[in-house]
């Protein structure tokens, strides 16, 4: 189950691979889900649905111990606010088996002085600074035009506490991504 699958980066890897599990691709973006099915139309293993994972995730509607792993590539930090992020791992935590894995990364945007730069202020969308949970940002995105994102700043001890609030382990951290190799940061969590 790949969360918030994008243009379908993980989807092609795996086919590349030859993978011939079940793969299940869910995203807001029809556009976006649109982009990740090309060229994988021969591939009846692989599946796309639009699912808003920052509405409370209500269409993952999936019987349990459906899949051994889960992807959250750069999406727990677009979910606003921590119950709604725990709502949503907790119907991951009950789509895995008991061996299952949720592997997943956030963005380090504060270590990089290039995107300290894009944070705006919240007044910029009619919120003020009490609004919003502390380590929530508002950032400019550039790609494909000007718009603004919610981001929310993770640290360690915060996954991990988020990870034991929900019923998961963290089993391994690290960092990569950027010129720095810092600006991602991974997890592994089992079950």
């Amino acid at each position: 189950l790949d969360l918030g699958c994008g243009n379908g980066e993980l989807a092609r890897d795996l086919a590349r691979r030859r993978f011939r599990g079940a793969y299940l691709g869910l995203d807001f973006s029809d556009a976006l889900l649109i982009e990740a099915r090309r060229g994988l139309d021969e591939r009846p293993n692989f599946a796309f649905s639009p699912v808003d994972l920052a509405d409370g995730a209500p269409a993952i509607d999936l019987p349990r111990d459906t899949f051994d792993r889960v992807f959250a590539f750069a999406v727990l930090h677009h979910i606003p606010g921590r119950e709604r992020r725990a709502h949503l791992l907790r119907i991951v935590r009950g789509l895995l088996p008991p061996d299952g894995l949720f592997i997943h990364s956030n963005w380090q945007f504060l270590r990089s002085e290039r995107l300290r730069k894009r944070i705006h202020p919240w007044s910029e969308v009619g919120l003020l600074d009490d609004d919003v949970d502390p380590d929530d940002y508002l950032l400019d995105w550039r790609r494909g035009g000007f718009g603004l994102r919610y981001v929310h700043h993770f640290s360690e001890p915060e996954l991990a506490s988020l990870a034991a609030d929900t019923g998961f382990r963290v089993l391994e951290t690290f960092y990569s991504d950027g010129e720095s190799g810092d600006l991602g940061l991974y997890q592994i969590w089992g079950r």
